[in-house]
Parts: C-alpha cells; sequence; structure tokens
C-alpha cells in the first residue's frame, strides 16, 4: 500500500499573467491588463491539479526564501499537497512571464530561479519518497541532470510519467523508463527533428522507436492520441467541446489526472480518456492551478 497516489517532481513558479488584445510582434509594444500574480510552474501545478481531484500528492521542489515562494507553499497545501518535500533554496522562486490573447492562446517565457537549483543530490537525498508512491510524474523545467537522477532512482514497479516541456534532448536512459511519454505537436516535432512525419500517428509511432514504452499526443481541443507500442495500432480520445477561456497549466492538469489513474491502475486509454476531460474543464476558467476541477467538475465521459 502506497502513502501517495501520485509523487511530482518539478518545478514552482510564480505566474506574472498580462492579458492582451494581441500578442505584440518583435520591436512592437501593446498595452494589457492589470498584472495579476498566480502561482504556478508545471511541477506545482501538476500537484494541485491531482490533489484537487481527491489524490494524495507530494511535490519534490525547490523554491525561494521570499514572498512568491511563500505563496507557492500555501497555494499547495491549501490544495491538500504534502510539501515536506518543497525545499527552501538560495535563489529566488522562479517566475513565468505570460500573456494571454482574448482567444485563450498564451506565451510563456520562464526565469527558473531555484528550480534550477534542484539538483541530483536533493533526488538522492529524497530516495525513501519514491518508494511511497506508484507514479512519479516529472517535467523539464528543472535541470536535465536532476530528471536523469528521477529516472534512476524510481522505486521497484513504479512508472515514470515525462513531459518535455519545455523541450530539450533526452537522454536514452530516461527515455527508456517513460511509460508514458506525454507531448504536444511542438514537442514531438523538436525530439522527432526530420524523423517527424505528418500525423499525430506518425510522430507517436516515430516517438515509439526512441524507447518509451508508451506515448501519449495531447491535440488541444481534438483531445489525445494513444500509443503503447503493443501493436501498430493507436487509440484516439475524444474531448468534449467547451469554450476555451484561457489554456494556461491545462497540460498540466492533463498529465496529473493521467498519471495519478495510471496509479490506480487503469488501462493508459482510459485514463486518458479522464485526462482530455479534466483539461476540457480547466481551460473554461481562467490561471492555471485555480482552474482546475474538483472530481465533481470533471464532464461526464
Amino acid at each position: 500500500m502506497h502513502d501517495y497516489g501520485l509523487l511530482v517532481v518539478g518545478s514552482a513558479n510564480a505566474d506574472l499573467v498580462v492579458g492582451v488584445e494581441r500578442r505584440p510582434a518583435p520591436g512592437e509594444t501593446v498595452m494589457g491588463s492589470d498584472l495579476a500574480v498566480h502561482p504556478g510552474g508545471k511541477g506545482a501545478n501538476q500537484a494541485v491539479a491531482a490533489a484537487r481531484l481527491g489524490a494524495r500528492t507530494a511535490l519534490l521542489a525547490k523554491v525561494g526564501d521570499d514572498d512568491h515562494g511563500r505563496l507557492l507553499r500555501a497555494s499547495l497545501r491549501a490544495a491538500g499537497v504534502d510539501t515536506a518535500a518543497v525545499l527552501v533554496g538560495e535563489a529566488p522562486t522562479g517566475v513565468a512571464l505570460i500573456t494571454v490573447d482574448p482567444s485563450g492562446d498564451n506565451s510563456i517565457v520562464v526565469s527558473p530561479g531555484a528550480n534550477s537549483h534542484l539538483t541530483p543530490d536533493d533526488i538522492r537525498a529524497a530516495r525513501d519518497l519514491f518508494a511511497r508512491a506508484p507514479v512519479v510524474s516529472v517535467q523539464l523545467e528543472i535541470p536535465l541532470e536532476t530528471v536523469a537522477e528521477v529516472a534512476r532512482g524510481l522505486a521497484p514497479g513504479a512508472r515514470l510519467v515525462l513531459n518535455p516541456s519545455p523541450p530539450a534532448p533526452l537522454p536514452a536512459g530516461v527515455l527508456t523508463v517513460c511509460d508514458p511519454l506525454i507531448v504536444n505537436e511542438h514537442e514531438a516535432r523538436f525530439l522527432l527533428g526530420e524523423a517527424a512525419g505528418d500525423t499525430p500517428e506518425d510522430w507517436a509511432r516515430a516517438l515509439l522507436a526512441l524507447g518509451p514504452r508508451s506515448v501519449v499526443v495531447t491535440l488541444g481541443a481534438a483531445g489525445a492520441l494513444v500509443a503503447d507500442g503493443r501493436d501498430d495500432g493507436c487509440v484516439w480520445v475524444p474531448s468534449p467541446r467547451v469554450e476555451a477561456v484561457d489554456t494556461t497549466g491545462a497540460g498540466d492538469a492533463f498529465t496529473a489526472a493521467l498519471a495519478w489513474r495510471l496509479g490506480l491502475g487503469e488501462e493508459l486509454a482510459g485514463a486518458a480518456a479522464f485526462a482530455v476531460r479534466v483539461g476540457a474543464a480547466a481551460v473554461t476558467r481562467r490561471g492555471a492551478q485555480q482552474s482546475y476541477p474538483t472530481a465533481d467538475e470533471v464532464p461526464a465521459g
């Protein structure tokens, strides 16, 4: 019996959000809305999303000893996330600068701050934590060598869920334990380069050839595509139709929901079907963490 349903290892940022009528072209200045500050970061987002769904969740991350760090720790605790492994370091808390246009699309620039100081030594020091969850979820807003240490330190039988965002070249030792590797179109094309085909099925099959045990391609309003390598087929998972207000953090909600359901023993396609409904609910509200649904707010399948 595990103490947690999900362990998330990753980033914790303060999101500085401005609404714009349109995103500026190079060299152009546009006026925006009042600045809003929200708790964010892919790791913290995933932990909050899972906890709001009812998962017993722990986060291993690093923040600064500053107002943004205190905001993040308070938000995590309020959502029910175990913050015992949220370390306080010497660098400032990471910050994400986000613009959101009227369609809900966003552009993001991340200053990693304390996230870049989450080290392999921190992972090794928390090794007992890894034995307490059936699934570990990780992203790339922390150093790649730290991600590699997470992959090496998985407990026997544990499952690694990786969203390579922002995209970066992945060592084979990380790819081969991903189950699944979760990518959007941009991330798939980055990892595949010239080997990328024209369709999500092409991307999924080509990604499987790189070594992960399974692949999920997220497709926004179109849902997701699942491939587990058992045969040559791919499974399309449709998303419910919703009116998108803000897509910030929706991918993190999807990943957290999928990872948690895998830890409950669901098959990949079934977990993805639940996750697309969670992601769809998240885009109907503004912000990242504050947009995440509880289990009762997830659209019926």
